[in-house]
């Protein structure tokens, strides 16, 4: 629950550093701006919300781990939603309302899940799990997202704190069924088992049999 409130954190703050100039920069998202992916973010802080408010009485169907629903396609950014979201982005016009909206929605998306109770049951997607399942996928979700803001922009942009890194890193290697070699960063191991860059040569030898089932596109 700490390092939910962490990851989180520290993705909304950078944000709020970003300058005009940055919301106009490609992100890590294919087909995304900086613009659309702090826009997508809202969406994710709204689905928070909606999620902790909406209790299950049924056994947990996912955990952490099986919440993801796992493809080896690469995102387009063609798909319906995410062209709703680039003209959702496209409609605020000022970034400084972007921000705004991030940090309101943002913020009590963080106390919610402060206040939630781990052992909670809740319902998503037509699955259900705990709350603690619930906001443990979400570190993932937080931290490559923090990369993705990140990945064009000055080498002085804030990254995620490397707890969350080391974090997200195990957890996509249970999603793998696997450990990716110790020789990759966390960052890297993240950046390249998700498909946000290509293993150069040496790193693909590293990774063996593993390279054949990259990337882990998470949905």
């Amino acid at each position: 629950m700490d390092l939910f409130s962490h990851s989180w954190a520290a993705l909304r703050a950078t944000v709020a550093g970003l300058t005009d100039k940055d919301f106009e920069q490609p992100s890590g998202c294919a087909g995304w701006l900086v613009r659309d992916l702090v826009c997508h973010l809202i969406i994710d802080a709204q689905d928070v919300l909606i999620t902790l408010v909406t209790p299950a009485d049924a056994a947990p169907t996912v955990d952490a781990t099986t919440y993801w629903h796992v493809t080896n396609e690469p995102p387009t950014g063609e798909d319906p939603l995410d062209a709703l979201t680039v003209r959702l982005a496209a409609a605020y016009e000022d970034p400084h309302l972007l921000k705004f909206h991030l940090d309101d929605v943002g913020s009590a998306a963080g106390r919610a899940a402060e206040l939630a109770d781990p052992d909670a049951r809740v319902s998503t997607q037509d699955q259900v799990l705990t709350v603690a399942d619930y906001l443990t996928a979400y570190i993932l979700e937080w931290t490559l997202h923090h990369l993705d803001l990140t990945a064009h922009l000055p080498a002085a942009a804030p990254e995620p704190p490397p707890s969350c890194l080391t974090h997200s890193r195990r957890a996509l290697e249970q999603i793998a069924g696997t450990a990716f070699p110790a020789s990759l960063t966390d960052r890297d191991a993240l950046l390249i088992g998700t498909g946000r860059r290509a293993p150069t040569d040496g790193e693909r030898a590293e990774l063996g049999s593993l390279s054949t089932k990259l990337p882990l596109v998470l949905g």
